[in-house]
């Protein structure tokens, strides 16, 4: 099992990777933008009335903004505190489909009492997933939670039972039930729960919109306002909730939108 020193290393390694390795501007991805030199005090900025996550690399400061999938390519902007705005391009992007069978039908169609229960923790999950706490950031870089094949199912258009549902909003890592799931970086946990679709949850927010998601757990370690280290162990994987078997689904955020895990993971 990997340590948490062994996990501390590798996160100080990866966070020299360059920027352009996460300028990533397509739905789904994230844009990173100049906002100018470090010698200028921190600025704020904003995509479409959010707060969007500012940090310093090397002289400069730069913004990242979390692309909705549903963002269409062409021209975008950021708002900057000092009245500026910065325009960038999105660029387009495109997902396949993936289907998936599941025996029980009521992930599929959820019944009325169901779907009242989805709509009460769709609201605890989203403020969860939205939460933005102003602090020191470096960089954005994140190690992988748990080791294993990790799937490219960010962004796909989903069918259950052949029936279209919504893009699939995180990355899907391949291990056993009861492997241990680790602190990408350290952060607090802002929400934990057993969710219908999720099953078994934990949310952590690591600063400034920067926030990630783990599903499906047959055990949480953790609890709603704890503070969490880089390899600390937040769980174990699992197969609660809609799954087809036992695995991790990690999702990760910036501004409230999902943007694809992989952008900000190092080499597996």
């Amino acid at each position: 099992m990997t340590t948490r020193s062994s996990f501390v290393l590798a996160l100080l390694v990866w966070s020299f990777s360059a920027v352009a390795q996460t300028h990533s501007p397509w739905p789904g991805g994230v844009a990173v933008l100049d906002l100018g030199t470090v010698e200028q005090a921190k600025p704020t900025a904003s995509f479409d009335d959010k707060r969007i996550l500012v940090y310093p690399d090397g002289e400069r400061w730069y913004a990242a903004v979390g692309l909705p999938l549903n963002t269409e390519p062409g021209n975008a902007s950021i708002s900057i505190g000092d009245g500026r705005r910065i325009v960038f391009e999105v660029q387009q992007n495109a997902y396949g489909e993936q289907h998936l069978t599941l025996k029980n039908k009521s992930f599929v169609t959820p019944n009325q009492e169901q779907l009242e229960r989805i709509g009460r923790e769709r609201k605890t999950i989203d403020a969860a997933l939205g939460n933005f706490r102003d602090q020191a950031m470096a960089g954005l870089s994140l190690l992988a939670p748990v080791d294993g094949p990790r799937s490219s199912s960010f962004g796909l258009r989903r069918f259950f039972n052949d029936q279209p549902r919504s893009p699939h909003k995180g990355m899907d890592i391949a291990a056993i039930e009861g492997v241990t799931i680790n602190a990408p970086r350290g952060g607090i946990v802002t929400a934990t729960g057993n969710y219908f679709f999720n099953g078994n949850t934990v949310i952590v927010d690591h600063g400034q919109g920067l926030v990630t998601m783990y599903c499906h757990l047959s055990e949480i370690e953790v609890g709603k306002g704890d503070t969490v280290d880089t390899g600390e162990k937040l769980g174990e994987v699992g197969a609660t909730g809609r799954v087809t078997g036992p695995h991790l689904h990690f999702g990760t955020y910036l501004n409230g939108t999902a943007v694809d895990p992989a952008i900000l993971l190092g080499t597996p």
